[in-house]
């Protein structure tokens, strides 16, 4: 699988970036830039054929297989063995579906998970996130994303322990607006945990 990387390779803290859905590890890549990141190493795998899978994160799981599991096994392939607390995950439309998704089935502490467009594909998970913040910031009416799937994964989350700010931007397009990008830079700042 193709990888990208940025930001001092010998940082204590990762950043996942997880591309959407006909985007690349390249296209998402700058994000690190634009979050001014001293303290992070960024790390943006990118899926086969510019998918994590086939269809909508709405649609039953069998649909998507194999290549939902495929997906979710390159995440947890890119952390490898880093310490979760210090790993963050930022994905955008799938990628944060896939993200989320993630975190879901592998519950515990992580630095950071940021869902820009994006929910649950499954509302079906137990664990424990001990207190991971998550950020869900959405535009409503989004044509992938309905606005009642992120307040639905917001509430899973939360019940999962996480500590949650979702955010919703109406009548923004799908893209990546200042707002988020200002909430995801002070959660990743020295400081972090703004919630």
């Amino acid at each position: 699988m193709k990888t990208l990387r940025a930001g001092p390779q010998s940082a204590p803290q990762t950043l996942v970036l997880v591309h959407g859905r006909g985007a690349s590890a390249a296209s998402i890549l700058p994000l690190y830039d634009h979050l001014d990141l001293s303290e992070w190493k960024a790390v943006a795998p990118e899926a086969p054929g510019h998918t994590w899978y086939p269809y909508s994160f709405l649609a039953p799981i069998e649909q998507n297989q194999p290549d939902l599991d495929r997906s979710l096994r390159a995440i947890h392939d890119t952390i490898g063995d880093h310490p979760s607390e210090h790993t963050a995950i930022l994905g955008f439309s799938q990628g944060a579906c896939l993200a989320l998704e993630y975190v879901a089935r592998h519950p515990r502490r992580y630095a950071a998970i940021m869902a820009l467009t994006g929910g649950l594909i499954s509302l079906n998970h137990d664990g424990d996130l001990k207190g991971t913040p998550v950020f869900l910031g959405s535009g409503d009416p989004d044509p992938h994303v309905p606005w009642a799937r992120v307040q639905a994964s917001a509430e899973l989350l939360a019940g999962l322990g996480a500590q949650v700010e979702a955010r919703r931007y109406p009548g923004l397009p799908h893209t990546i607006n200042a707002d988020q990008l200002a909430y995801c830079r002070a959660l990743l700042a020295p400081k972090g945990n703004l919630l």
